[in-house]
């Protein structure tokens, strides 16, 4: 009973081999975050310049126009989308494509 009080009462003695264990962890720990802020830098598409993005209300709710390089030189070129000219006008502005009006 008095050895369980003493051992109670004194402050925990971080020997030579949990020192260790700790650092590795730490170590494992810091490199495994590295890793992974280095991953998120470097993955993903990067992003085009040409590509025209426009979100619209439809019929069974939302949806999306999206279209890059000759498509969307086509898409802003026809005016054929006469119900989102106006969204469609500032997503080609965006893209440095030349937009028509319909006549």
């Amino acid at each position: 009973m008095f050895e369980q009080s003493r051992r109670l009462s004194e402050p925990l003695h971080w020997g030579r081999r949990e020192k260790a264990v700790v650092g590795t962890l730490l170590t494992v720990l810091v490199l495994a975050l590295a890793g992974l802020g280095a991953y998120a830098l470097t993955s993903g598409a990067p992003a085009r310049r040409d590509c025209v993005d426009v979100t619209f209300a439809s019929t069974l709710g939302g949806a999306q126009l999206h279209a890059c390089g000759s498509r969307a030189r086509r898409i802003c070129a026809s005016g054929a989308f006469r119900g989102l000219r106006q969204e469609l006008r500032a997503a080609c502005e965006r893209a440095s494509l030349p937009f028509r009006a319909p006549n």
